[in-house]
């Protein structure tokens, strides 16, 4: 692969993932940096004063890096970005920029800036208080690539982010779910403006996200009305990646059908080994007696598709990440991401 080739790999369902990198060579991955919402957070809402937290029990039940205990992650173990960086090599986690030992040479290791309750546009999510938007986690890379630059020198600094990194960013369930579609708050929003310019106004801003991000670079039941405004943004989401194809030379992009493949993995769960349903049912209880209560039954659920109403189980991810990784066009076109990283 020509080391000045950017190659830019997009998934979309309810949720976005854009990732970007550009090897000269086959070897390990060096770094992964992560952007995105609740799927891929690996922390980063631990450090806000934020309704959307995930450091408490069950959570990182089954993720062994933690012994069981909880990290931030909205899942009982990895994420999609955990695993894809691990098949490719990656030889540690990326960890949140707002922890505070996210400093010095650990950066080089990579960096996630996801946050649950986040999206692209920057009043999404604002029912959780604070998150940190699409647009933040950009201004916190442009942190990130300037400690860089001071770490390597800018000569260095550019090959480590060309050549031995991988860029994911997962995001856009949020804008649907906790904005344009939330009860009471949005219904403003909703009478003031249809589904199809809501999509506008997504694609416009990550359009413009997308560009500023690449040229700094090279420099069981299913919400009817939710499900459908994701298909239509999918839609559209393919038509913005022809025309950034067309429009930013260097960069390569790839779409990834995940909407689809949650959908299998709903519909044909025992073909895949898991079960129907959620593998922890989030409810209210006067205190975490009831959860330490059922870790031992958690312990001995790892199949289930998902881990809570909205999040994937380690074991879905697992199988998310092997269909994006080796998987046919069905899901992951023009290529999958292995035989991107074999050019």
């Amino acid at each position: 692969m020509d080391t000045t080739t950017i190659v830019v790999f997009i998934l979309s369902s309810m949720a976005v993932i854009f990732a970007v990198f550009a090897r000269g060579d086959h070897e390990s991955l060096g770094a992964s940096y992560i952007f995105g919402d609740s799927l891929v957070d690996a922390g980063n809402n631990n450090y806000l004063s934020t309704l959307s937290k995930a450091n408490i029990r069950p959570n990182g039940i089954d993720f062994t890096a933690s012994g069981g205990q909880p990290t931030g992650r909205y899942t009982n173990g990895r994420t999609i970005g955990d695993i894809v960086g691990e098949e490719l090599g990656q030889p540690n986690y990326a960890q949140p920029f707002l922890a505070p030992n996210t400093t010095g040479r650990v950066i080089l290791n990579g960096v996630n800036y996801a946050s649950g309750g986040g999206g692209i546009m920057n009043g999404t999510g604002r029912i959780f208080v604070n998150r940190l938007s699409m647009d933040i986690q950009i201004d916190y890379f442009n942190i990130t690539r300037k400690q860089i630059d001071d770490l390597l020198g800018k000569a260095k600094a550019r090959e480590h982010i060309m050549k031995a990194s991988i860029f994911s960013i997962t995001i856009g369930a949020n804008d649907f779910l906790n904005n344009y579609l939330l009860p009471v708050i949005s219904t403003g929003v909703r009478i003031s403006e249809s589904p199809e310019g809501f999509i506008d106004d997504m694609i416009n801003n990550l359009r413009s996200q997308l560009t500023k991000t690449i040229n700094k670079l090279t420099q069981n039941e299913c919400v009817g009305l939710a499900n459908e405004l994701a298909q239509r943004y999918n839609g559209r989401l393919r038509d913005l990646l022809t025309e950034l194809n067309e429009n930013l030379h260097g960069a390569t992009f790839l779409l990834g059908n995940v909407y689809d493949l949650v959908l299998e993995l709903i519909t044909n769960y025992a073909k895949h080994d898991s079960e129907r349903g959620l593998l922890w049912q989030w409810r209210a209880v006067p205190g975490d007696h009831t959860v330490r209560a059922n870790v031992d039954h958690l312990r001995r659920s790892t199949k289930h598709v998902f881990w809570d109403p909205y999040h994937p189980s380690e074991a879905a991810n697992l199988v998310i990440a092997k269909y994006l990784i080796d998987g046919d066009t069905k899901y992951i076109s023009p290529m999958n991401i292995r035989q991107l990283r074999d050019l």
